[in-house]
């Protein structure tokens, strides 16, 4: 196999068709219970890294935001009642039963709001539209990373940032605690509430190989984002990054 057309699945080295089929095997599996295993497996905290997320973004009343790889619609939804009427909040995410899940939530609350199933190294959008482009928890399931930041970089308008949410490396001292709560405990949670085991050893294990936090800087700083700073929280078990298009 051709190492240039391979890429990770976990920490499977699998071709890069592979992957993106996987992934969406993985997510068409959890999307019904996604945020209820959010819950149980943050004991709720995915909700504060959200929060701060927010508050860095810079978006207030007229904003436009993307949300790539925005899943079931927290950030979304946060956004919509932000921006106000005189905004406007796309959600987007390649994986249909995630997106279907996420717009129903949204009408739910009372946000019609445009959605679009499309894939982040291909954003069907103008250059220079957004104020301000996030990705939760979604960058580490794509098979190319820098063409998704270029993608979104691409899509944000002069002075516009890009936030990007993610696991990353947790302070070393916490390590072991940590490997022990997501490779034995996060399964068997896993497999309680979803019946799916496999999909969250593979989403511990697509944390570990995702690239640190400041590999992660140097890759936006790659693409063109400056001003490129990460704020993190939990010791480093999670990290906001945070770039600006100038």
């Amino acid at each position: 196999m051709n190492d240039k057309n391979t890429t990770h699945f976990g920490y499977e080295q699998v071709a890069e068709a592979e992957k993106a089929r996987r992934v969406a095997d993985v997510f068409d599996s959890v999307a019904q219970r996604y945020d209820l295993m959010n819950d149980i497996m943050s004991g709720g905290m995915h909700r504060l890294w959200k929060a701060f997320t927010i508050a860095r973004s810079g978006v207030r009343e007229g904003s436009r935001v993307l949300d790539v790889a925005g899943g079931t619609g927290d950030l979304s939804l946060a956004f919509a009642r932000r921006v106000g009427r005189t905004g406007q909040v796309w959600l987007t995410d390649i994986n249909n039963a995630m997106l279907t899940r996420g717009r129903d939530r949204l009408l739910d609350k009372g946000f019609l709001m445009p959605v679009a199933q499309c894939d982040a190294e291909k954003l069907p959008f103008p250059d220079d539209y957004f104020d301000c482009v996030t990705v939760a928890f979604g960058l580490r399931n794509m098979t190319h990373k820098e063409a998704a930041l270029a993608e979104m970089r691409r899509v944000l308008r002069p002075g516009g940032r890009l936030l990007v949410l993610e696991f990353s490396q947790v302070w070393k001292p916490l390590a072991p605690a940590y490997d022990f709560y997501s490779f034995r405990i996060i399964p068997r949670i896993g497999q309680l509430v979803t019946q799916d085991e496999a999909s969250y050893r593979y989403l511990a294990e697509s944390i570990r190989v995702h690239p640190d936090q400041q590999t992660l800087k140097t890759m936006m700083e790659s693409v063109g984002l400056e001003r490129v700073d990460f704020f993190n929280m939990m010791f480093g078990v999670v990290a906001l990054h945070r770039g600006f298009k100038i």
